[in-house]
């Protein structure tokens, strides 16, 4: 008898070995995350004919295209999506609810990876950065903890936020770009070798000595308004933002080596910058599962200045057409066809240009917050005998000061909902909700369940703002991204390669669901936050 239970227990320990192994082997060598910085989901479908067989096309067609992805929160900048892709959790329950925002504790302005602890690496400044506001795990974290940090995880990207928080706290690296890419004491101490050679080659320099013209003739571009136009603003030194652009002339005055960043270049010099890590790091070739995310951050650039609707975001998104066309190939070649995971999303959507709206008689506007901010401590100090109360606005949040209303005695729910009556007259307010009133119900609109998804408890205002749609605060050219209407929440989610069926879905689905998605093919943890779920129909 003890011998058939010793014989049993063999048997198992080699089935589960064995099923430990398969499990290993049916993940993909590496996995890739690409964001695009303010990508409309109907750029994949209104440039369509302009692009190639083998770029955004070979997503769409020979992957799983989700056409009707939302970020399900309000504010959608580009810290918030980046954190929801990789978390797959809201703001209220990831800590990171702008890019910057108000720290009632320390009474300032702060901003979502500043982090005194840390020091630049590669360079004089920018590096004082760190994901530890980010309250909850990544995919990229629990893949890291699945295999005891014997992958690699590399995360890249123009703006350090967006390649610091798809990383989350135990990448391997991750790298930014200021003049030329650095990182932080955080993740080294100095930079590797084949990062400070990809440095000195100065792409930047290389990209920028010529000029921006658009790839084909600009009488071809029909799926964007005329070239000259009111809504776009121009770079310094120029009167008209119209093409050519010469930009050797103009890289002094827009930020030098950083000009990179608001021209299609941009794309280009990280793609070039990833190809490196790629097989510098023998990502994808090792014995576990690797993981690169890229963010690119040029088309947001582009997009603020010119809008959704020029012909410079036109070029903008042929040309990273036929940059992902060459990355796939590379991709195919270094790693393998049938041995990687890619999956692209965009961290937000963006707006047309309310004046070009206004211009066809579509509802849209503009918002002074300076006055407007003005205008209600005038209403508190008239109403409660304080210009003090308001302690701060941002991101359409008003913060009360909490030692004044006790110093005055006044209740702060009560404060709130006179706040919110007053708030609401305003033409330009579409909704107006008090923190105690948004904990406290439920919400049958969608706009609503996107603020209170948005809304943190410990972390934001007292009185939560939404303005109208297609109502903004910038200025009347270019263009911007925040609110919770579809302009903004609607972007695309593409997943390709190992482990991904063929196929669409035109089922609404929150860009939460990403990292889950990830996990389930990955086998791995969900992350700890988790709100998503599995978007089954795309994995085999």
């Amino acid at each position: 008898m003890m011998n058939k239970v010793i014989i049993g227990l063999l048997l198992f320990c080699g089935t589960w070995s064995n099923a430990q192994v398969n499990l290993v082997e049916e993940r993909p060598n590496l996995v890739v995350g690409i964001v695009v910085d303010q990508m409309r989901y109907d750029y994949l479908t209104r440039f369509y004919d302009k692009y190639g067989d083998d770029g955004f096309k070979r997503l769409m067609n020979n992957g799983f295209n989700c056409e009707n992805a939302h970020f399900n929160y309000i504010p959608t900048y580009t810290a918030v999506g980046h954190s929801a892709i990789y978390t797959g959790s809201t703001p209220s329950v990831n800590g990171i609810i702008g890019n910057n925002w108000y720290d009632k504790k320390a009474k300032k302005s702060i901003y979502c990876v500043d982090d005194d602890t840390y020091q630049t690496v590669g360079g004089e400044w920018g590096g004082n950065k760190s994901p530890a506001r980010l309250l909850t795990t990544t995919v990229t974290d629990e893949l890291q903890l699945t295999q005891m940090n014997r992958g690699k995880v590399i995360s890249i990207s123009l703006k350090d936020r967006s390649a610091i928080l798809p990383g989350g706290h135990t990448a391997t690296a991750a790298y930014w770009f200021e003049d030329h890419f650095i990182t932080g004491t955080y993740y080294m101490n100095e930079l590797p070798k084949w990062v400070e050679s990809f440095n000195k080659k100065d792409y930047a320099q290389k990209y920028l000595k010529g000029k921006w013209d658009t790839m084909y003739p600009i009488k071809q571009y029909t799926e964007s308004i005329e070239d000259e136009n009111d809504f776009e603003q121009p770079y310094t030194g120029m009167e008209k933002a119209i093409f050519p652009y010469d930009l050797k002339s103009l890289q002094v005055e827009n930020g030098g080596n950083n000009m990179i960043k608001a021209t299609p270049f941009g794309n280009s010099i990280l793609i070039d910058f990833a190809k490196e890590a790629i097989e510098n790091e023998k990502l994808g070739r090792n014995k576990e599962t690797d993981f690169l995310a890229i963010s690119f951050s040029s088309p947001d650039y582009i997009g603020h200045q010119f809008g959704v609707d020029s012909k410079e975001i036109e070029d903008t998104y042929i040309r990273l057409d036929k940059e992902l066309a060459d990355f796939l190939k590379f991709l195919d070649k270094e790693v393998g066809e049938k041995n990687y995971t890619l999956f692209l999303t965009a961290d937000h959507a963006a707006v047309q240009v309310p004046a070009y709206l206004s211009s066809l008689k579509i509802p849209s506007g503009y918002i002074n917050s300076v006055e407007f901010k003005q205008m209600v401590t005038d209403f508190c100090m008239n109403r409660f005998g304080s210009d003090q109360l308001i302690e701060d606005y941002s991101n359409f949040q008003l913060f009360l000061n909490k030692d004044e209303l006790k110093r005055l005695k006044l209740d702060r729910n009560e404060v709130s909902q006179i706040l919110v009556d007053y708030v609401l007259e305003f033409d330009w307010v579409f909704r107006v909700v008090d923190a105690h009133s948004l904990q406290n119900n439920l919400y049958k609109d969608r706009i609503m369940e996107f603020l209170k998804n948005g809304y943190n408890q410990k972390l934001s205002g007292d009185v939560l703002i939404i303005p109208n749609p297609a109502t903004i605060s910038h200025s009347m050219k270019g263009t911007t991204h925040g609110s919770g209407f579809t302009y903004d929440t609607h972007v695309p989610i593409l997943f390709y390669g190992k482990g991904v069926k063929q196929g669409k879905s035109s089922r609404f689905i929150p860009i939460v669901d990403i990292a889950p998605t990830l996990s389930n093919l990955l086998k791995i943890s969900y992350p700890n936050g988790n709100e998503g779920n599995v978007i089954e129909e795309a994995l085999k």
